[in-house]
């Protein structure tokens, strides 16, 4: 299944980033020739130390993807794309509605107008968001049930979706929308909170610093691993049948918020935390437990996830104890 990949020519967008740069590293051990276009945005998590030993053997074109000039004939010559480049911190997208609307929504669109045009045989993989249910009325949530956004970002990520489904059922452009619930690993940045909680209070940790948490912590949310996020992603993106498809991403299972930083403070050692109060407007945005079937994914791919959270967690502070100093401000150390 894997020589798909083989000699093809696959573009991530977003590639210096967290997924991105971690499917990256695996798609080169199946002999693909990749291209990254990331615009470096220091909020966001790009990081060229995120490509490592690989940085020569792939080809890095700073740039933003709505720069539709540039991004045309990367587009024209691949194989595969691999639409990561996001904003995606919801509660930046109730500061900065329109970037957040123009990077999480419109470029998708930008991108699908150029495949539309010029090469609509490119298969698509997306990275949406579990953000996009919203508060569940039932758990777990499957790809059937209802989407309600309680965020800016989760309304534009769904908005991508429903251009994706569109354009592939008016036009033929093959593609796979992945709902991505909360995945941590190495590679994430760690430089502020907005997003990446787990590497976050590992960085809060290991600085032997207080982990604040709203509220009681008693929230349900499903964490899942980073390799296992990417061996879903290549297995979805080898199979047919996951053409056209939405699929959700998670461990399948669910994590009290408060074990998940107990666990975080037992790998490393340090740190302790504090329950506090909910800031103003969180509380309308919280979207409650969270709980995901992925059994959809199982049945296309036969892909199960193989990490458990405790094992996820070493493994990232492991990463992070050796490679700290690459991902924390000069000026916060």
């Amino acid at each position: 299944m894997y020589n798909s990949f083989e000699n093809k020519n696959i573009l991530i967008t977003g590639g210096l980033g967290f997924i991105g740069s971690n499917l990256a590293h695996k798609l080169l051990e199946y002999g693909a020739n990749i291209t990254i276009v990331d615009n470096l945005n220091p909020l966001y998590g790009g990081n060229f130390y995120n490509l490592g030993n690989i940085r020569d053997r792939v080809k890095v074109v700073i740039s933003d993807v709505r720069d539709s000039e540039l991004v045309k004939p990367i587009i024209e010559k691949s194989d595969y794309l691999f639409h990561l480049a996001a904003q995606v911190s919801y509660i930046d997208s109730l500061n900065i509605p329109f970037e957040d609307l123009d990077v999480n929504s419109k470029s998708t669109l930008n991108i699908l107008e150029i495949c539309r045009k010029f090469n609509p045989a490119i298969r698509i993989i997306f990275s949406s968001s579990r953000m996009v249910y919203g508060k569940a009325d039932k758990s777990p949530i499957t790809e059937q049930s209802e989407t309600n956004p309680l965020s800016l970002y989760g309304i534009h990520k769904l908005t991508s979706e429903k251009y994706l489904l569109m354009y592939y059922k008016d036009f033929g452009i093959p593609c796979t929308i992945f709902r991505i619930t909360n995945p941590f690993g190495p590679r994430q940045q760690i430089k502020h909170n907005k997003y990446s909680l787990v590497g976050w209070f590992i960085r809060q940790a290991m600085e032997d610093k207080t982990i604040k948490i709203y509220g009681d912590g008693k929230q349900l949310r499903d964490y899942i691993y980073i390799d296992d996020i990417i061996d879903a992603m290549v297995l979805a993106a080898s199979s047919k049948e996951a053409i056209g498809e939405i699929l959700n991403i998670g461990s399948g299972n669910s994590t009290r918020f408060c074990d998940m930083v107990s666990s975080v403070i037992s790998c490393v050692q340090k740190g302790r935390m504090e329950f506090i109060p909910w800031p103003d407007n969180y509380e309308k945005i919280e979207t409650g437990d969270v709980s995901v079937d992925i059994s959809k994914l199982h049945r296309i791919t036969s892909w199960y996830p193989k990490h458990s959270i405790q094992e996820g967690i070493q493994l990232t502070y492991e990463y992070y104890k050796n490679n700290y100093s690459y991902y924390v401000p000069v000026e916060e150390k």
